[in-house]
């Protein structure tokens, strides 16, 4: 089960991000990434997460883990010692790494970047969120900046 959950996630995950990158950018496909990518993970997020968390489903009870729990470290890696912890840690990355390259790429259309220079930006943070997120950061400033003045 734990598997099929996981390639599912990943198909959502990146069928979203493939429409992301190459779709013309509409409300309609702004629409289906957000409801139909962004959403959907966090249903299956907020399900998974009740489940494992409760100790209905899959509970971290390995051998020497440690109570699964937020307040410390070793609580944390508690949650991620089962399968269904780390696959909703995963797909936690998946639907916030999504929604913030989405963000990314509306606020670059509006800051009128092309889609060639969004690319690495929405590459990177599909590979590792907060690097692209950051890069984008101190990209956008300058532009930013130009646009509060009137500049652009």
């Amino acid at each position: 089960m734990w598997s099929a959950l996981f390639s599912f996630v990943n198909i959502v995950a990146i069928a979203a991000w493939l429409v992301l990158a190459a779709a013309p950018r509409t409300p309609l496909v702004y629409s289906v990434i957000l409801y139909l990518g962004v959403a959907l993970l966090c249903l299956v997020y907020t399900v998974f997460f009740a489940l494992v968390t409760t100790g209905q489903l899959d509970p971290a009870a390995s051998p020497g883990a440690g109570q699964p729990g937020f307040g410390s470290l070793a609580e944390v890696q508690a949650i991620f010692q089962s399968q269904g912890g780390a696959l909703i840690g995963w797909t936690h990355y998946l639907a916030f790494d999504l929604f913030v390259g989405l963000w990314i790429s509306r606020d670059a259309d509006a800051k009128g970047f092309g889609r060639l220079i969004q690319l690495p930006f929405l590459f990177a943070t599909f590979m590792a969120g907060p690097i692209g997120l950051f890069a984008w950061l101190i990209v956008r400033e300058r532009a930013a900046r130009r646009t509060a003045k009137g500049q652009v």
